[in-house]
């Protein structure tokens, strides 16, 4: 990224590893998917000796799925006043991904959930949450309409990932 223009502006999505948050921490102007307490303490912590003031949004895990990371809407609300306590981190909303489905329109529960629960923490803890980065490229203008201020639609850009082939002479016939 180095290489790269000094104005542009990167967000950080997914899952950041506690020994990748020193490297990350300067690069990126935005980090989806902060998705612990221990992960929020630590980027305090490292920010700190940084001098740096990262910009986050905390990951709900709106369904429950075991294969996702992020806080339980109930466990959010539990760890919200230790989140807000962190000097350094400006939390600055919320983020989700859903559970994959056949149709978009199955989603709209979970982006109205998220949106829900966004605007109880506000209220209760008296805070700005502004953001929601809810919605991909296959149900963006559903997650648009239950109030995403941020979408990621990478395929719609960039096309389909490629899928690892594989080995055809260890495939079956």
């Amino acid at each position: 990224m180095p290489k790269l223009p000094s104005n542009m502006r990167w967000h950080f999505i997914g899952h950041l590893q506690k020994n990748k948050i020193r490297h990350a921490l300067p690069l990126f102007e935005l980090f989806h998917g902060v998705d612990s307490p221990a992960l929020a303490q630590e980027m305090d912590r490292i920010a700190e000796e940084e001098g740096l003031h990262p910009r986050i949004l905390l990951e709900v895990n709106v369904a429950g799925e075991g294969s996702k990371f992020g806080f339980s809407p109930e466990n959010l609300r539990a760890e919200m006043e230790s989140l807000l306590g962190l000097p350094r981190l400006s939390i600055l909303g919320l983020m989700a991904i859903p559970p994959l489905a056949e149709r978009a329109e199955a989603s709209r529960k979970y982006f109205g959930e998220l949106r829900e629960l966004r605007d109880r923490l506000q209220t209760e803890f008296r805070v700005d949450l502004a953001q929601l980065s809810m919605g991909m490229t296959q149900d963006f203008p559903i997650a648009v309409g239950e109030g995403a201020t941020l979408v990621r639609v990478g395929t719609a850009i960039f096309g389909e990932r490629s899928k690892l082939k594989k080995d055809s002479a260890t495939d079956e016939h």
